[in-house]
């Protein structure tokens, strides 16, 4: 049977890049491995699965893709270019152990040294105002940070004394484990993938080469930033491990609850404490913003949860193109601790709006009518 052009049983076009090439091999090794087909499926899979090992091994080789694109079959048969066989265990070995070292993090099956590992992130909570949320600020924080030891100069080993080479691992941070003829690349349990074993630490340091010490950083909160959002701030979080690189600060911001206003997205409402007077005849009203003050022109006879939207007097969100709005609720309220003379003036303006009938109150002339309704 004629074989099929490597690039079709990979699944990949003639112009893929190299990584394009080992995701597609990795995915029909993962699928047609002998161990993950049995019964009736395990002839095909083995089939498809040595197809897919031969096509990887010469369009990951970059002589023998040349020579493919060129000639084809013929420029990669064995027979004809005294190469070895496509079939050749120890090929397939190089492939799938780069795959392997791939998947399980580590640097590849051909290749050795200690482990690189990035540093952990770090967290940090930040309570800021509204009014900071709002227009943003510039401030400070102190974060822990690592500065090299000056007892052991960074070796980590007491002074007068020195690191040695881990014995498990023979200096490369990492164990091989084979099954089958699988190689799995692991990290060092001895040494944690240091490749190397401190007999007598450093007693200022521990060990760690490093001293844990604080650093003042300056952030920049940007305009508009909402509950819970974060900032990263790149390199000032955890060292890494043996030269990786460190990781990263994120600074989650908690807004303070305000006494006047609360935030929904780019909005604010606030409620607005009007008298009964003032809601009865209208007239213009102070209300506060974020940026001052602005005026609501009350009209005559204002209800109780009346709301009123100024726009533009919102918060522009980071991701926004324009502020939201500023709802103003308007609570109308009810005289408390009245004198004599008020109570004798209210009890004429109650029986004035009583002989008048029902049109003072509109609202509640409909409601009597509904309970009405409902006990018949």
């Amino acid at each position: 049977m004629a074989k099929r052009d490597y690039y079709d049983v990979l699944g990949v076009p003639k112009n893929a890049t190299d990584d394009d090439i080992k995701k597609a091999y990795r995915k029909l090794a993962m699928k047609h491995h002998p161990d993950r087909n049995q019964g009736d499926t395990a002839t095909k899979a083995e089939e498809r699965f040595k197809e897919a090992k031969e096509a990887y091994e010469m369009l990951s080789d970059p002589h023998k893709r040349a020579a493919y694109d060129q000639h084809g079959h013929a420029g990669v048969d064995p027979n004809m270019m005294g190469g070895r066989g496509a079939e050749g265990f120890g090929g397939f070995a190089e492939a799938f152990g780069d795959i392997f070292g791939d998947i399980f993090g580590g640097q590849g099956g051909r290749r050795s040294g200690q482990q690189v590992y990035r540093g952990n992130d770090l967290s940090y909570a930040m309570e800021i105002t509204l009014e900071e949320a709002a227009l943003g600020k510039e401030t400070q924080i102190r974060i822990p940070s690592w500065e090299t030891c000056e007892t052991c100069s960074g070796s980590g080993a007491k002074p007068g004394t020195s690191a040695k080479s881990c014995t498990t691992c023979n200096g490369a941070g990492t164990v091989h484990m084979r099954q089958g003829f699988f190689s799995i690349q692991q990290t060092c349990p001895h040494c944690r993938g240091s490749g190397r074993i401190i007999p007598e630490p450093c007693t200022a340091c521990s060990g760690q080469g490093k001293i844990k010490k604080t650093k003042t950083l300056e952030v920049k909160i940007p305009a508009g930033i909402g509950e819970g959002m974060r900032i990263r701030s790149a390199g000032n979080g955890e060292p890494g491990t043996n030269g990786g690189p460190p990781g990263d600060l994120y600074i989650e911001l908690r807004v303070k609850p305000h006494d006047i206003f609360e935030r929904d997205g780019d909005d604010l409402h606030c409620s607005v404490p009007v008298a009964m007077t003032t809601a009865a005849l209208g007239g213009n009203i102070e209300v506060p913003t974020l940026n001052g003050k602005a005026e609501i022109d009350l009209p005559e006879s204002t209800q109780h949860g009346k709301t009123f939207r100024l726009r533009g007097k919102g918060i522009k969100g980071v991701r926004s193109s324009y502020p939201g709005d500023l709802y103003c609720h308007i609570t109308v309220e009810t005289p408390v601790k009245i004198t004599e003379h008020q109570r004798k003036l209210l009890k004429e303006l109650d029986e004035s709006f009583r002989k008048a009938g029902d049109r003072h109150s509109p609202n509640a002339k409909s409601w009597t009518d509904r309970v009405k309704d409902l006990f018949k």
